[in-house]
């Protein structure tokens, strides 16, 4: 499996931006050799607030579960912006996430431009990134995963609002009635709706967040895969559930090669 960290320019946020990849583009059969090149099912991975584009490889076994998968993991620095767009200098989060970060990967990697082949996900403030970013651009996204999601973002008040992101009380009623609530965002899907993995450990803070929206993605007619067990705000949890997630989505299970374990005789 290989683990590529590379820079580039990003034009939503008109500066250099790490991301973090995980290509299985370097399997090997019985004889040595690299096995055929294909164009991979793709995660864009979201990392939680105050963390980085490093989190998921060093907090999780992503790399092992993406491995044997013949998975593509996308793992982007999105800050502490929630993936949104935001009023400012080059503060476009949501389009860096749901177009820019998909139409630059697929230049520069064997990546598949299905959209059943392409999904999101996120912990955290990741997950609300996921769920929002999933909703908005479901053109591109079959599938959302969304692990301890902070979905109270809206549902807190603007006070709640402008403590993480610092907008202004006035521009309040025109927030939350907008694209950048993926409550909102549910009452506007027609036909195409993306599938969901919604968990939330059972000591989580957040957990009134998902339960809320098990409801509201219900009412919509969502295909929703919720669930709600012991756990609680930790990398346990979710190294957990990003497997069982993986296990969730429409891929090849323990695709072949040697570096992936499934050497001949074993």
């Amino acid at each position: 499996m290989a683990l590529i960290q590379f820079t580039y320019v990003s034009s939503a946020l008109l500066r250099s931006v790490p991301v973090q990849v995980i290509l299985p583009v370097d399997k090997l059969d019985p004889e040595g050799n690299y096995l055929p090149l294909k164009k991979y099912k793709t995660l864009y991975l979201l990392h939680g607030i105050l963390g980085s584009h490093v989190d998921w490889v060093s907090g999780t076994r992503i790399q092992r579960w993406a491995e044997e998968r013949d998975l593509a993991v996308v793992m982007p620095s999105g800050e502490n912006s929630f993936y949104i767009d935001r009023p400012g200098f080059h503060t476009d989060y949501g389009r860096f996430i749901g177009e820019e970060l998909v139409q630059i990967t697929r230049r520069m990697f064997p990546l598949s431009e299905k959209r059943e082949d392409t999904f999101i996900g996120g912990l955290s403030m990741g997950g609300f990134g996921a769920m929002r970013n999933g909703l908005k651009y479901r053109e591109t996204f079959s599938r959302i995963i969304s692990l301890s999601p902070a979905l109270h973002l809206f549902e807190g008040g603007p006070d709640l609002f402008a403590g993480f992101l610092g907008k202004g009380l006035e521009q309040w009623e025109e927030i939350v009635n907008s694209d950048l609530n993926p409550r909102w965002l549910l009452g506007k899907l027609g036909e195409e709706k993306p599938g969901v993995y919604l968990a939330c450990g059972d000591k989580d803070d957040l957990l009134p967040g998902s339960r809320l929206y098990r409801r509201l993605l219900t009412e919509a007619g969502v295909e929703l895969h919720y669930v709600e067990d012991a756990g609680g705000h930790e990398w346990d949890y979710w190294d957990r559930h990003i497997r069982l997630a993986l296990d969730w989505l429409p891929l090849d299970q323990r695709s072949g090669g040697l570096n992936s374990g499934n050497i001949k005789g074993e």
